[in-house]
């Protein structure tokens, strides 16, 4: 599984019914993090070295067309500021979304082919930070 995925999430969001919505305009898939407490600068060089890499190995292999990750320059306290990391990643369309996951597995597994070594990079991810929710955007109107 990709270091910034949520089986959860991910399931929860796909119920909604995408055949009306796909007219192949592009889909954002937005995730928002929050790096627990005392673990900000971890959980940024944990995407630095090991998400970045798998994400840059699947846009190459076009599961997705770009990703940014973003924080917070300025923290107000206002309503939905409860996120730390806010990772975006284009699709083309709602159809480029059935094989996001997969694409995203695929990818780690040819960034990081050992499998031990795999595991041992992508166990931190769950004790860094934690899934705020998750968001689908689409460009207005």
């Amino acid at each position: 599984m990709a270091p910034y995925s949520s089986d959860a999430a991910t399931a929860a969001v796909r119920e909604v019914p995408r055949e009306s919505h796909d007219n192949g305009r592009a889909v954002y898939l937005v995730y928002y993090w929050r790096a627990k407490p005392g673990k900000m600068k971890a959980y940024s060089d944990y995407i630095t070295r090991v998400a970045e890499p798998i994400d840059e190995e699947a846009r190459k292999a076009g599961v997705f067309e770009w990703v940014r990750t973003y924080t917070q320059g300025i923290r107000t306290g206002a309503p939905g500021s409860d996120w730390t990391h806010m990772r975006i990643f284009r699709l083309q369309s709602f159809a480029s979304w059935d094989t996001f996951s997969a694409g995203l597995d695929a990818a780690t597994k040819r960034v990081f082919p050992d499998e031990d070594k795999r595991r041992e990079l992508m166990a931190p991810g769950p004790n860094l930070r934690d899934l705020v929710r998750q968001e689908i955007w689409r460009d207005f109107p």
